[in-house]
């Protein structure tokens, strides 16, 4: 195997801005309908679905990236995504306006995070790719979903 490896990305769009996350931390992707809001968690955390009988936390990613809220349309989704926490799954959806495709990108189509031109932090961003002469802004999930984050969680889904 090549440094060149294939990588398969889901596209999908925030704020007018196409975003990715590898394909590896994607459970599902649900149309979203509605969360049953939690008290006390913080603003980015939309609320929880039930999903064929667990209890998943949805989190705004508009919200999180301090860019409003995002609004239920037509093309609203929850993105189930898996992540681990001490040695422990943790499943958590993320509120996208839109999911567009599944795409490859191989390494040397992603480039380093820029320090300028997206409405993102920097250190949520793994790089941009680039397809099509369009940029995809390749999200980090391990930096988006801070370890606070996972713990509450966690805290949240016992």
């Amino acid at each position: 195997m090549t440094d060149d490896k294939l990588n398969q990305y889901l596209t999908f769009t925030v704020a007018g801005e196409q975003y990715a996350i590898n394909v590896a931390n994607i459970r599902e992707v649900l149309e979203f309908d509605s969360v049953t809001v939690i008290p006390k968690m913080p603003e980015y955390m939309k609320g929880i679905i039930n999903l064929r009988g667990s209890v998943v936390p949805v989190l705004d990613l508009k919200a999180k990236f301090g860019i409003g809220k995002i609004e239920k349309a037509t093309d609203t989704s929850v993105i189930v995504t898996e992540m681990t926490l001490n040695n422990e799954a943790v499943v958590i959806g993320l509120l996208c306006d839109a999911v567009s495709e599944v795409i490859d990108l191989e390494d040397d189509q992603i480039e380093p995070t820029p320090y300028m031109g997206t409405q993102v932090q920097a250190e949520f961003i793994r790089g941009m790719g680039k397809k099509d002469d369009k940029f995809i802004i390749i999200l980090d999930l391990t930096k988006v979903l801070t370890h606070q984050d996972l713990k509450n969680v966690a805290n949240q889904s016992e």
